[in-house]
């Protein structure tokens, strides 16, 4: 089977790892976003497919506008391709080039559609504390991931998973799905399956002020805004901007699954403390890291990347800043 790839991201890589290491297809080409310059250096850099595209010698098309732009419209026109594969690409395709290939463009989406159609699936599924996700394979139309379902995988979120975790699972699977999907369209083995779009949910782009940090909320909503939009939520600490990475929500009032290796803090937390304010530091685990007042329950913090440095542990943190109980975190950056 003859393919075009479209993909941008590592999240795309896995799956063309996996065409191009498969016996039953032929990647033609490779359609991914232009370089960006990068913050260090301000140098242009080549995508994570682009990377993998040229260590395989595979032609790379880069334009900037696909849907205007000739060039690329008849060089995707004149490809003979079977089928257009999609993962995270980036732009919208036209109607005409969703036409193009004999089989279709197909969509390899990390969410179980109709749930969490949009730029960013898995860090919205997370936000929303969902226990389970997974991928679906479609066939693509004009609109944003709405078009025909073909199949689907699933996936456990665990409470310590974060979006590059997640991600990093799910685009395993993406792949291996891809896979048994192409094989059973050509093989006439599939029957797509129109989405409910009343049961729709959407996963938009992630905007700025959704990293802030806002201590009132619950210790389980902050970490699951906290590893879902990982590695950038941001609180103010000392008049400086602190990054909040990797914690472990506590509630005395509504007991939280912990990990095994994890349920022995709850023997050292304080019991929910009536003048505390939410980010305020009421207690320090030895080894670990701060404990956070939220406006339900606590946060440990056991990671954080102050402004200007690399991520450390909470407790190199502690230790570093000379942390004491009674220092207050805010929203305000």
């Amino acid at each position: 089977m003859k393919i075009i790839f479209f993909g941008t991201p590592e999240f795309a890589v896995s799956t063309l790892e996996k065409l191009l290491s498969h016996p039953s297809f032929e990647v033609l080409a490779v359609v991914t976003q232009p370089d960006k310059r990068r913050e260090r250096g301000n140098k242009l850099t080549p995508s994570p497919i682009k990377s993998l595209a040229l260590t395989h010698h595979l032609p790379i098309w880069q334009p900037s506008r696909i849907k205007k732009d000739e060039e690329t419209l008849t060089k995707l026109r004149k490809s003979g391709a079977d089928a257009f594969v999609v993962v995270a690409y980036g732009q919208i395709l036209s109607q005409e080039i969703l036409d193009m290939p004999k089989l279709g463009c197909i969509n390899v989406h990390g969410s179980i559609l109709p749930y969490y159609r949009g730029a960013a699936p898995i860090q919205w599924c997370l936000y929303n504390g969902e226990t389970e996700t997974g991928i679906t394979t479609m066939l693509m139309d004009a609109g944003m991931d709405t078009g025909a379902m073909l199949k689907k995988v699933t996936t456990s979120i665990l409470l310590l998973d974060n979006a590059h975790t997640l991600a990093s699972r799910l685009a395993t699977l993406g792949a291996d799905l891809l896979v048994d999907t192409l094989i059973s369209l050509e093989n006439n083995q599939i029957e797509p399956v129109a989405q409910d779009n009343e049961k729709a949910t959407y996963a938009p782009l992630i905007k700025k002020e959704d990293y802030k940090i806002d201590w009132t909320k619950s210790a389980l909503a902050l970490h699951n805004q906290i590893r879902g939009f990982y590695p950038n939520c941001t609180t103010s600490f000392r008049d400086q901007a602190l990054k909040i990475t990797v914690t472990i929500p506590v509630s005395t009032t509504h007991p939280i699954d912990l990990p095994e290796e994890y349920k022995s803090i709850l023997d050292k937390v304080p019991e929910q403390l009536e003048n505390a304010k939410p980010g305020e530091v009421v207690s320090i685990i030895k080894g670990m890291g701060a404990l956070v007042q939220t406006g339900d329950g606590m946060l440990l913090l056991l990671e954080v990347q102050p402004s200007g440095k690399r991520p450390q542990s909470g407790w190199d943190f502690v230790n570093g800043t000379r942390l004491n109980i009674g220092e207050v975190m805010s929203a305000e950056c």
